[in-house]
């Protein structure tokens, strides 16, 4: 699969997205239910806690990502929602670390909600994956 980067301005790049990509040759395709902050019975966990909310989140994508024989290398698409922005971009860090330190910068989007699913649930990451 070839993945080539689209970045007509560079801002995003510094939050560590990039604006678009073009992928070609994928031979699978991976569509992920939005991950949270659950353990493996379900059950929500960190309320309150935002930072620790985005690390098992990430952990339980990279979870469903292992599963299927991939990484997060092979993101190619996130969809990241909040039910406090604010607190989300304070912490945003710890997404832009995980996807930072395998050099990924998928395109993503980030919306603010008013509740999730679950509640005490403050964030949900959504990804779409190919090899």
């Amino acid at each position: 699969m070839k993945r080539t980067p689209i970045n007509p301005w560079s801002w995003s790049l510094n939050l560590g997205y990039n604006q678009a990509e073009v992928v070609e040759g994928a031979k699978r395709q991976l569509i992920c239910a939005g991950q949270t902050s659950v353990d493996a019975d379900g059950n929500p966990q960190h309320a309150g806690d935002m930072r620790s909310q985005i690390t098992l989140a990430l952990d339980n994508l990279e979870a469903v990502l292992t599963a299927a024989d991939m990484s997060l290398t092979n993101v190619i698409r996130l969809d990241i929602y909040a039910t406090d922005v604010g607190e989300l971009m304070k912490n945003f860090d710890v997404i832009g670390a995980r996807f930072g330190s395998v050099g990924a910068a998928p395109p993503q989007s980030v919306l603010g909600v008013t509740q999730l699913a679950i509640p005490p649930l403050m964030f949900e990451i959504v990804a779409t994956a190919a090899d």
